[in-house]
């Protein structure tokens, strides 16, 4: 949008300033200067209203702004949004009111008065709110008294600014084999200039630790660093080692941040006063004044997708602001992405190893358990060599994790009289039985409804039954074979808030827990001292499902989990219950051979131009009913601009064919490596009609979901 600067303004680009926008008041960003105005809209521009008194936007982060814009085909303003997650948060923070004890207690003397008198006798300031909580009274009483005379309301001063850490706190004794990473580390650092750096190292052997390192470096150079994680859950741990390593700890940037928290850290960013930035991948986007360096910890995790909004991966994105900064970048994680490995293969990417554990541990030693010969008895999904492989490490006071990727207490429920399943009346998907809430649910949508006990399809009473496991079921079977453990769900649908996570893993750490039954949550970088026995209940479940990257993914999720164990004392084993052991990636777990793995899939990629070989790019169509979506997606192809260099597949329903209420039908469109997709899709949609009523279009560039 063009507006008029008022006489007496000056602007630049960068400058966050305030503007109509119809009936409201909005927060804008000076883009650039119109050179060329058009004469004929002077009269109908609306002039800005105010500058802000807030840092302006650098030129690196707008181009970011740009780059993103154009390669994921969003609108600009919509990215600008991530970097201004404040709205009416952003400026100085709002004053506190304080109040304090200066005159004499008022003739009327009543309990509460009593106490807020009590709480307020040293004399000192304190903050209104905290003061009436103290005294167990509402603020009223607080009011009263100022009006009495016998309290005063005075400002309260600004809370200081958080110490700086110190990148000489408590450096670590490292291994003779961490030492090689550690000078890579520092040199990568120390050199300032856009670098890409892989490191490359199994699961407990140091990477944090290692790459700490680096980040000391750029704080003594005065610069701000950027450490992006996959999952707010990983950050207690994390937290904790980071103040152990440099005495306090990092600002904070993700969702769970209460609206003051967040505009205070935000100001410290872009002011330069916050040195070091632990967040979620919408850290990506902040207006650092002096950004050094960006960590991507568990650069393979599929969280670093966002899917809704802006579809863009923040490992890429990274990549590309550290480009843009000419700063360098690590990419950090005990099982890479294929795009990783090939770029380090290619030396695109510097590999810096750490193949073996800190403190001289053991690598876990993996065991196939084959389920068409040792299956569980009818009705249960632990096999018998596990439970009695659970029941020594219970013996040895060790703890045991049993892993089954499904969340709830089982998967389906079916009528045994008549052979009804319970689907979401909306989704095209199963209900999910949850049992510790007495509900079906559906993971789609959030569509939920009580448990029946009755079919509603033929009346039988009694008849329902609970088809497959989830981790509630696990959790049941385990109490019923070890009654004496102590067991406990790790599942992302059972934790309430980020606190409770970070209790319930400090339980586990502090050895309260005997048996962890978890979800992929428990795959998150944990650091589980006593647990040296990790059971995958179904170690196939994520290789049916016909996405290219399922493969990958499992062999991933797999060795994760896997390394959560023995990674302090004794030797870790891990057994993976499978009807596929000789499935490439079950062998390659076995075997504990990566090359094998990475050879055989890279191969695979290879042949097929799949990233990163090739390119590809999704067009999902939603509509209300089937045949819109199913005709728009139509039109779309036979607008699709010829290229002998690009393969348009569909329209096809997607595996989810219909989300709460919408029927969705996918176009894959597919190019060479060094094809410019991006172009390609915007010469393509501005030729295309566009969507009219309940019709929607996403495109995603890039895509890691294929449902």
């Amino acid at each position: 949008y063009s507006y008029k600067m008022p006489r007496g303004m000056e602007l630049k680009a960068g400058d966050l300033i305030s503007v109509p926008l119809g009936p409201r008041e909005v927060l804008a960003v000076v883009w650039g200067e119109n050179a060329n105005p058009d004469p004929r809209l002077h009269n109908r521009l609306k002039e800005v209203s105010e500058k802000l008194d807030i840092p302006p936007l650098k030129p690196e982060l707008r181009s970011v702004v740009d780059w993103v814009a154009n390669y994921t085909l969003s609108p600009r303003g919509m990215v600008l949004r991530m970097c201004l997650r404040m709205g009416e948060n952003l400026g100085p923070e709002r004053v506190r009111a304080g109040v304090r004890l200066v005159g004499d207690p008022p003739k009327r003397l009543t309990p509460a008065r009593q106490r807020v008198i009590a709480v307020l006798s040293d004399r000192l300031l304190h903050g209104k709110s905290e003061a009436a909580k103290e005294a167990g009274v509402s603020s009223g009483v607080i009011d009263g008294l100022v009006d009495e005379g016998t309290l005063t309301v005075e400002p309260m001063p600004p809370p200081a600014p958080p110490p700086a850490p110190d990148p000489d706190f408590g450096r670590p004794d490292f291994s003779p084999l961490q030492r090689a990473g550690v000078d890579a580390m520092r040199a990568l650092a120390a050199n300032g200039t856009f670098h890409v750096a892989l490191l490359d190292g199994v699961t407990g052997s140091g990477k944090t630790e290692v790459y700490f390192e680096a980040v000391a470096e750029v704080i003594r150079r005065g610069k701000q660093s950027l450490i992006l994680m996959p999952e707010i859950a990983l950050t207690g741990q994390f937290l904790d080692r980071f103040a152990q390593r440099f005495g306090v700890r990092p600002i904070e940037w993700h969702s769970e941040l209460t609206p003051r928290t967040r505009a205070r850290n935000w100001a410290a960013i872009s002011e330069g006063s916050a040195p070091v930035v632990v967040g979620a991948r919408s850290a990506l986007f902040l207006p650092y004044a002096n950004l050094g360096l960006i960590v991507v910890d568990e650069e393979h995790d599929q969280a670093y997708k966002q899917d809704d909004g802006v579809h863009y991966h923040a490992r890429d994105m990274a990549v590309v602001r550290a480009h843009i900064a000419r700063i360098p970048v690590v990419l950090a994680s005990a099982t890479p992405s294929v795009e990783s490995e090939v770029n380090a293969r290619k030396s695109r990417y510097q590999r810096i190893a750490l193949p073996s554990r800190f403190g001289g541990q053991h690598m876990p030693h993996i065991e196939a358990i084959d389920l068409r010969r040792e299956p569980p008895a009818r009705g249960r999904f632990i096999s018998p060599r596990l439970a009695g492989e659970i029941r020594i490490a219970i013996e040895r006071r060790e703890q045991a994790l049993l892993f089954l990727n499904r969340r709830g207490y089982a998967p389906l429920t079916l009528c045994r009289a008549c052979g009804h399943r319970f689907a979401c009346t909306i989704c095209d998907a199963w209900l999910v039985d949850h049992r510790f809430r007495q509900r079906l649910v559906c993971h789609h949508c959030g569509f939920s409804m009580p448990r029946p006990h009755i079919c509603p399809n033929c009346s039988a009473e009694e008849s329902l039954v609970a088809v497959g496991p989830g981790v509630e079921r696990l959790q049941e079977e385990a109490a019923a074979l070890f009654p004496d453990a102590r067991t406990m769900v790790l599942s992302s649908d059972l934790i309430t808030s980020i606190e409770t996570m970070r209790i319930e893993l400090a339980e586990i750490a502090e050895g309260r827990v005997d048996i962890i039954i978890g979800t992929q949550l428990v795959a998150k970088g944990h650091n589980f001292p006593r647990l040296n026995l990790v059971g995958v209940i179904d170690a196939d479940l994520g290789l049916s499902n016909g996405d290219p990257r399922a493969a990958e993914r499992t062999w991933q999720l797999l060795n994760q989990v896997i390394g959560r164990a023995g990674r302090e004392q004794g030797r870790g084993v891990g057994y993976l219950q499978t009807h596929q052991p000789d499935h490439p990636v079950m062998k390659a777990l076995i075997a504990c051979d990566r090359e094998a793995f990475y050879d055989s899939e890279i191969e695979l990629r290879e042949k097929t131009l799949y990233p990163p070989f090739g390119r590809l790019a999704s067009l999902i169509i939603s509509a209300g009913d089937r045949p819109s979506a199913e005709g728009f997606g139509r039109k779309l192809v036979a607008l699709a601009p010829r290229d002998e260099r690009v393969v348009v597949l569909g329209p096809a329903e997607a595996p989810l064919a219909v989300i709460k209420g919408r029927y969705r039908f996918r176009i894959l469109v597919k190019s060479a490596r060094g094809f410019d997709l991006s172009d390609y899709l915007r010469s393509w949609l501005a030729v295309c009609p566009k969507p009219t009523g309940n019709l929607k279009l996403e495109v995603d560039v890039d895509p890691q979901s294929f449902l």
